[in-house]
């Protein structure tokens, strides 16, 4: 039996799309505060919730994870096999597209629920953006088509 031939391609198989994304909060009250950020103030369902990690139905097929800092540093093993260690401090950022007609009535509603909007930026392309602080302090931004290439 002959050897397969080595792949001779110059490109790699193509991405669909990044399925999901964390930002880390610091102790268990801090995490269950920013589950009923994200399920309240943001209308995103919660698909679990736990002391380590709370899933967040990001919409379109995407995933938010929301971690308790320190805990996923010491990865996890369990019957499905093992996640690698990982983490993250500090503010981190998460954008969640938006349709173009929804801005203004998303200000609204941030404003509302008394969620200060720290920056609004329109983009070359035509998109727009709102941006503001979660619980955690994270940067949280609403994004309308017109941002990027591809959204």
């Amino acid at each position: 039996m002959s050897e397969p031939e080595p792949v001779r391609s110059t490109t790699p198989p193509p991405a669909l799309r990044v399925v999901e994304t964390a930002l880390y909060f610091d102790g268990a009250e801090a995490l269950r505060s920013a589950a009923a950020f994200y399920r309240d103030t943001l209308g995103l369902h919660l698909m679990s919730e736990g002391d380590r990690l709370v899933s967040v139905d990001a919409g379109g097929g995407t995933v938010l994870l929301l971690f308790h800092r320190g805990e996923t540093a010491k990865g996890l093993r369990w019957p499905g096999g093992w996640i690698p260690p990982h983490d993250g401090s500090g503010p981190l950022h998460v954008a969640i597209g938006i349709a173009a007609d929804q801005l203004e009535a998303w200000e609204r509603w941030l404003a509302a629920r008394g969620v200060e909007v720290e920056s609004r930026v329109t983009w070359s392309r035509g998109g727009r953006s709102l941006y503001f602080r979660d619980p955690g302090g994270h940067s949280i931004e609403l994004v309308t088509p017109g941002t990027w290439d591809n959204f």
